[in-house]
């Protein structure tokens, strides 16, 4: 039995306290990731009112609870302002989970172990770049654990977005118009392989004669036919201060092309909201952006770890709200004790429609849980939000190696000034044979060369 010693408000006074202070440190009751370390558990560094959600509102919500417009006004704090909005006036609705605490169902559990095994032997280099004490690229894991500003939170973010070392997420994306009406309909394969911060493909850390890139990232859309054969290829360069190359296959043209690679605010195909940009909510170099800075700090609502849906045999995902009930994903969010937030904004892209972009990581795991967007005018824009989950459930489970796979489940990308609405689930298989995977070496050569463009966009 845990003795309460502080009161409800305790915790609001110190995260207060700390952003006042300029401290980045995570954790309450004593430092974060000690408590981590210890005990692979987040529960002695948080007070009761901050692990669970029945603590937090003194019992007015309960796990298992729904969050709909009849309630949200008890955890609008807890809520990005777009996602509270969705809940107030459009129907959407959360289902409260209870909050997880076990460091490694929160991430892949070589990630970890790597983020474990590595801490402390990260730093910048001249340019800004993540290394090693030996100035060499990094070996693994997240290279800050213990944030102690905005731009190591982001650099580990930017430094691997699956975490995994290779991965394929067979996708199905859903673009809604703001009546509702489902316009576009896509199948899509997206792949990310590193070549460096290896952890689970051989040759680890590096890859021999690779070690200047970051990463090698595709898309290809499998359905509709009117998209088939469409994909992109993005090679990233290790140097944060530089532009990835951008590469991609027109079935028209029959012909790779060379796109510029500093136009990342468009969508890439016909009726989505989701850009380049977007991805992982660090989906450019770090340096094209700029200005990071913490400007809260605090409890939240989101999806770490319910957003799997194995009793579909495609892992498929139901709908609700909005004006033809299929707007919204049925997500499961839990108390996250500590998120920091951090605001960025667009330094190397004169013509950017953003002014800048707001992230929710979680304290724990340095795990994007939410990004806002804001116009030029400084109002709110776009959203994206994601759902993850270890693949283990029920006694039901998707393996990577010896441990359950761990990923996002599913997105939503809004445009809250048009009210246009793209949905994306990971799910287990698309049509052409693609399945999702993990940490297979031969994901370079299937998805992540020009050649494999053409080849795909020729099937």
């Amino acid at each position: 039995m845990r003795i309460r010693k502080y009161d409800p408000d305790y915790s609001r006074r110190h995260f207060l306290g700390q952003l006042a202070k300029g401290v980045a440190g995570a954790g309450v009751l004593m430092p974060l990731w000690q408590a981590l370390a210890e005990t692979g558990e987040a529960t002695k560094a948080y007070p009761d009112e901050l692990l669970s959600i029945e603590g937090y509102t003194k019992g007015k919500i309960k796990t298992g609870d729904e969050i709909n417009a009849s309630n949200v006004e008890l955890v609008k704090d807890l809520l990005e302002p777009i996602k509270y909005q969705q809940v107030a006036k459009m129907g959407r609705r959360l289902k409260i989970g209870k909050t997880t605490t076990e460091l490694m169902r929160l991430s892949p559990w070589d990630y970890l172990e790597a983020t474990l095994r590595n801490q402390g032997q990260a730093q910048f280099d001249a340019r800004g770049n993540v290394v090693t004490r030996d100035g060499k690229p990094w070996i693994g894991g997240n290279p800050f654990p213990k944030p102690q500003s905005a731009i190591e939170l982001f650099a580990g973010l930017t430094l691997s977005w699956g975490r995994h070392d290779a991965s394929f997420y067979a996708i199905k994306e859903y673009d809604l118009a703001v009546d509702g009406q489902v316009r576009f309909t896509y199948e899509a394969g997206w792949a990310e392989l590193s070549p460096v911060a290896r952890v689970r493909v051989d040759p680890k850390p590096y890859w021999p004669g690779h070690e200047n890139q970051l990463r090698y990232q595709s898309i290809f859309f499998q359905t509709p036919d009117s998209a088939r054969g469409t994909s992109f290829l993005n090679i990233w360069a290790y140097d944060q201060s530089t532009f990835p190359d951008l590469y991609g296959y027109i079935p028209a043209f029959k012909r790779i092309r060379q796109f510029p690679t500093d136009q990342r605010f468009e969508p890439l195909i016909p009726g989505s909201t989701l850009y380049l940009s977007d991805a992982w909510a660090a989906g450019d170099p770090l340096y094209t952006w700029g200005n990071y800075r913490i400007v809260s700090r605090g409890p939240m609502l989101a999806g770490v770890s319910g957003g799997w849906n194995p009793d579909h045999p495609n892992w498929e995902h139901k709908t609700h709200g909005g004006p033809k009930g299929n707007t919204f994903w049925d997500t499961e969010v839990e108390l996250v004790p500590e998120a920091i937030v951090v605001d960025a904004e667009p330094v190397k892209f004169p013509r950017a429609p953003v002014s800048k972009k707001r992230v929710w990581f979680d304290a724990r795991t340095g795990l994007p849980i939410a990004m806002v967007s804001y116009d030029r005018r400084g109002e709110p824009y776009r959203s994206f939000d994601g759902a993850y989950a270890l693949y283990e459930r029920d006694g039901k489970s998707f393996m990577d190696g010896k441990h359950p796979y761990w990923s996002w489940g599913h997105v939503h990308c809004f445009d809250s000034q048009t009210g246009r609405m793209t949905r994306l689930q990971q799910v287990r298989s698309i049509s052409g044979g693609h399945s999702t995977r993990v940490n297979d070496p031969g994901l370079y050569e299937q998805y992540l060369t020009t050649s494999a463009l053409m080849r795909l966009g020729s099937v």
